[in-house]
């Protein structure tokens, strides 16, 4: 499992991230809450613990721009232990747990697996990516107060890029995905799809873009 670890005190970090890696955790470790943002953006986690009281970004801060963005990457709260209001903003912003400091390290470990344990039973009813949401139990793709209804294919495919967001999916991974292994479809119904889903986005007033790399694939990012 890999973990994100924000904690602004080097102490405090080391000695975390020494306890996380002998029950075989990996940790990466930042120290200010911009580059916790940047690396939740940009890598992938099973959870992260962010601390409230950080330079730069606050935890608090971190975690509303990234559930802003749709990433919904298990979040434990590190908050000072007579913060109420932080504990009540963190959940209401979507924080999975907090945990008042000074804190034991067994208990840290407990919630660790908690929340760990949560996100392989959970499975969301909607996707965001950017401004975009997709209603999983309706098949509605939705920017603001705009919605669209997608037909089955489209849908599976606006999926798939949803969740792999910032990642790169070729022509031939979207093609078995999308339409199966044993699929008589040809190469060029992807193209035809990616470009139903572009005009569906133009249509919503998305700022979140279909973008495509030569050689490469195709992936959703979102300008805001």
């Amino acid at each position: 499992m890999k973990l994100l670890y924000a904690e602004d005190e080097p102490a405090m970090s080391e000695a975390v991230v020494d306890i996380l890696t002998y029950h075989k955790y990996t940790v990466d470790a930042v120290y200010d809450g911009a580059d916790a943002l940047y690396y939740a953006e940009h890598e992938q986690y099973d959870g992260i613990i962010l601390d409230v009281m950080m330079p730069k970004l606050s935890g608090l801060e971190v975690l509303r721009r990234l559930r802003e963005q749709g990433i919904g990457t298990p979040v434990l709260l590190l908050t000072a232990r007579g913060e109420v209001e932080d504990r009540i903003e963190g959940l209401d912003l979507g924080a999975d747990d907090y945990l008042p400091k000074p804190f034991a390290m067994g208990e840290l470990l407990a919630r660790v697996r908690a929340m760990l344990r949560r996100r392989e039973d959970y499975t969301p009813e909607i996707l965001r990516v950017g401004d975009l949401a997709l209603n999983l139990r309706s098949y509605e793709l939705s920017c603001g107060e705009q919605r669209v209804l997608l037909p089955k294919l489209e849908y599976q495919l606006m999926e798939l890029l949803m969740l792999n967001r910032g990642l790169y999916l070729s022509t031939e991974d979207l093609l078995v995905k999308v339409w199966g292994y044993d699929t008589e479809a040809d190469i060029g119904v992807v193209w035809v799809y990616i470009s139903y889903l572009r005009k569906r986005l133009a249509a919503l007033g998305s700022t979140v873009e279909l973008k495509a790399k030569r050689g490469i694939g195709y992936t959703l990012e979102s300008a805001s």
